[in-house]
Formats: structure tokens, sequence, C-alpha cells
């Protein structure tokens, strides 16, 4: 059974930075693709980055470049997203997946950014 459990939400100012974390187990996870998601209340489920399981490759949704950075330890069978300069909008529970939909994710971590 692929558990995935993510931490490291939390509140935070207006350009702080967060990093989370997400636990993976019950599936191949050194040669899986991971990705990271989030979604507010009343939208859908929103790409926010993706690390292959290769040579690490990663690609970022726009509002994420140059902002957060995606990472993964296979050793631990984690994978973190670390977020620098947080904004308002980044207001949202984010979770990690094993597809680009969100459709196989954890319980999440909520990031609240605000003042």
């Amino acid at each position: 059974e692929v558990q995935l459990v993510e931490s490291g939400g939390g509140l935070v100012q207006p350009g702080g930075s967060l990093t989370l974390s997400c636990a993976a187990s019950g599936f191949e996870f050194s040669t899986s693709p991971m990705y990271w998601v989030r979604q507010t209340p009343g939208k859908e489920i929103e790409w926010v980055s993706v690390i292959n399981s290769g040579r690490q490759a990663t690609f970022y949704e726009d509002f994420a470049k140059g902002r957060f950075t995606i990472s993964r330890d296979n050793a631990k069978n984690t994978v973190e997203l670390q977020m620098n300069d947080l904004k308002v909008e980044d207001t949202a529970m984010y979770f990690c997946a094993t597809d680009v939909s969100g459709n196989v994710r954890g319980q999440g971590t909520q990031v609240t950014v605000s003042s």
C-alpha cells in the first residue's frame, strides 16, 4: 500500500521560508518520479514541482521557479520542497504525490502565508 506522509507546513509571514517533507513507503520510491501539488478550498489541485527518478531532473510551475526547490533522498525514501520568499497566494494544502494530478497523495500539510 502506498503511503505518503507530509510534514513541515505552518504559518509564515510573507517573504518567509518553509521546508516541506514527505516520507514515502509501499512502492519502489527510487524509480518513481515524485511530485508536489497544492490545493486551496474550492479550487482544483495545482501542480507545483516534480523530480524524476534517474538523473533527478527537476521541473517547476512558473509560480515556483526561482523560489521553490525540490529534492529527494532515495536512501531515506523522502522528498522535500524548500520554499523561499513565500507569498500570500502560496497559502494552500500541499501534498506529495506519485502522479501529476495528485490522485495518489498523502494527507497534506497546510501552508499559510499571512502577516
